[in-house]
This record gives C-alpha cells, sequence and structure tokens, in this order.
C-alpha cells in the first residue's frame, strides 16, 4: 500500500528528517523534550491544516477558572489561521483578555459582542480583524459586557441571541462573495450565567481545557451535568468532542497521574498532544499578542499548533459525530469515578 509520505515528496523528506533525530530514554527527560519540539518544527512548519467540510463552531468551556480556557481559545485560533484556515473568535467573556492577547481594540465604546446580544446589532459591524494573524477575526469583548447578564434576562429568546447572530454573519458573509468562516472559537467565563449559556447553544461542540494538577477534575462532572441539560432543552446538536490536557510538567508525577486519570476515562475525547507550562505562553498577552507570533519556535507554540492539527485532522476525517449519547456517557464515566 503507498503512503502518504510515498506520494507526497515534501511529506517524504519531513519523515527522513525526524528519523535522523537522536534516540531518547527515560533517563533523558530534557533530551526528549528538545527531540519533540524538533520533531514538531519539522513536521508542521508551513503545513497547511485540511479544511473541515462546513463550519466547525467550538466553545472552550470549563467552569473551574484558571484551567486555560483564554490562552487555549486565541493560541488555537492562531495556529489554525496561520496553517491556511479561516477562524473567527468570540469574546464573550466580560475581562475581554481574548480580545486583548488577539491585539484587537475592545475600549469602552468600541463595537462589540454587548451590541450584538443586547442591542441586536449585526457581528458584521463589529467583527475586526487581527493585526498579527491573516484570516483570524474577533468579535471584541468590552466592559460593557459585565452587565449583559441582568439585561438579557428580560429579554426574548435569550438564550439563542448569539446563535441566531452567528448564523445571519456566515450567511452575511457567503451573500457577500466572503471566504466561508472554517472554525469559530468561543471563549466564555468560568460562571455559568446567561453569557455562558449563549455559548453553550451558539456551539456544536465543546472543547474542555483541564489543567494538569490537583482538582483538575474538580467541577467537571457538573460542567457535563449543565452540558446534559442544554442538550435536552436548547440544543441537542451539542457535544464534548475534544479534551486538552494544560499546563503539563512532565517532570512531576502528579501531572503524569493527572493525564492518566483523564485519558482512562476519556480515551475518544482527549488529545494526544498535552501544553506545558511555558513562560512565552504566560508573557505573550502582555504584548498584546499570541504564543504563536510571539515566539513560534517555543515549546508552548508547538504544542498549540500540534494541537490545533489534531484538532483540525479529527473534523476532516470524521463529520459524522453522534452527540447524543456522548455528554451522558461521559458524565457517567466521571461520576463512576
Amino acid at each position: 500500500m503507498t503512503t502518504q509520505a510515498e506520494l507526497d515528496p515534501d511529506e517524504h523528506r519531513r519523515a527522513a528528517l525526524v528519523q535522523s533525530l537522536p534516540t531518547v530514554t527515560d533517563d533523558t527527560p530534557l533530551m526528549a523534550e528538545l527531540q519533540q519540539d524538533a520533531r514538531r518544527r519539522i513536521e508542521l512548519r508551513g503545513r497547511r491544516f485540511p479544511r473541515p467540510a462546513e463550519t466547525r463552531v467550538v466553545t472552550v468551556a470549563n467552569q473551574k477558572g484558571g484551567v486555560g480556557k483564554t490562552t487555549t481559545t486565541v493560541n488555537l485560533a492562531a495556529a489554525l489561521a496561520q496553517s491556511g484556515l479561516n477562524v473567527l473568535v468570540l469574546d464573550n467573556d466580560p475581562q475581554g483578555n481574548a480580545s486583548t492577547a488577539l491585539g484587537v481594540e475592545h475600549r469602552a465604546g468600541t463595537p462589540s459582542i454587548y451590541e450584538v446580544l443586547v442591542e441586536g446589532a449585526p457581528i458584521a459591524e463589529a467583527v475586526q480583524e487581527s493585526p498579527d494573524v491573516p484570516n483570524l477575526w474577533c468579535l471584541p469583548a468590552t466592559i460593557d459586557l459585565s452587565g449583559a447578564e441582568i439585561e438579557l434576562v428580560s429579554m426574548v429568546a435569550r438564550e439563542t441571541r448569539l446563535r441566531s447572530a452567528l448564523d445571519t454573519y456566515l450567511q452575511w458573509r457567503i451573500d457577500n462573495g466572503l471566504e466561508r468562516i472554517d472554525y469559530v472559537l468561543v471563549d466564555c467565563p468560568p460562571s455559568l450565567g446567561l453569557l455562558t449559556v449563549n455559548a453553550f447553544v451558539v456551539a456544536r461542540e465543546v472543547l474542555i481545557p483541564i489543567q494538569c494538577e490537583y482538582y483538575a477534575l474538580e467541577g467537571l462532572s457538573q460542567l457535563l451535568k449543565t452540558i446534559q441539560l442544554i442538550q435536552a432543552h436548547l440544543n441537542r446538536d451539542l457535544h464534548v468532542s475534544t479534551i486538552l490536557l494544560t499546563m503539563y510538567d512532565a517532570r512531576t508525577n502528579l501531572a503524569q497521574q493527572v493525564a492518566s486519570e483523564v485519558r482512562e476515562h476519556f480515551p475518544e475525547r482527549t488529545l494526544r498532544t498535552t501544553v506545558p507550562r511555558s513562560v512565552r505562553i504566560s508573557e505573550a498577552p502582555s504584548y498584546g499578542q499570541t504564543v504563536m507570533t510571539y515566539d513560534a519556535g517555543s515549546s508552548g507554540a508547538l504544542a498549540y499548533l500540534e494541537a490545533a492539527r489534531e484538532i483540525a485532522e479529527r473534523g476532516a476525517a470524521t463529520t459524522d459525530v453522534t452527540p447524543s449519547n456522548s455528554a451522558t456517557a461521559e458524565s457517567g464515566a466521571e461520576e463512576d469515578r
């Protein structure tokens, strides 16, 4: 059987370079990390990821704070965009950290997701393109969004306002001869309110970042139950498609144990790639950038690039996911734990 590497000279060259890397053992963890980074540079640099058959809308959620939701959202978005895909980020968190990292304007008074949710403004009037990454757009969040929870309570169809606005925007792009958006990534706050409910209703998929530390699975069972409720009443297509392990430190037994436990309970959903603890990832937002542009050769950037490839390849390989039982099964597995 002919392999892709044999058909594609570029793939053959990549494979040969990876084969030439030195062999490492468990006794050389630093060398193993260096080899992994070298392999990722060879395999991923300049590679274009496959386009999904239709726009994938993914909400990045975890009710536990500090697990890397915003960091994951912006860096996966940048990685997908750098690899030839059209990506839109919906910053649905009043803190506006995703807007900061993508370098888009989000001072008070800037057209934002607040106007879209509360005033019914079209997304096309508020969306901005990232100055650092072509084909990456952001619907920013301003401080005004902090009051949106209260204002939405009395509104008609309050849970579906973001979904309606996004559907209209995606159709508007097609009607105006613009390229289709391949991925929509939604960043949402850690609390469960109307903003988060809108984020779950607008999406078809949920990506859950899990921190490789103690209490990592705290609240995960409740999150899965919340997703079940959304499935039952507001969005039957919603399902957990991806789990990403973040802040991973291979030198500690704790991180390895957490990773092993997550993979045991969610084997089909958990990405092979883990995102390491990285100073570069932490520094990038203070410069108004993602780590993908701040230091593209760093371990953190390469990890997010590989995670993005996994997500893109999974989406291209399986376009027919059965969502109805996924959250139920995962909730049961979590309760068994």
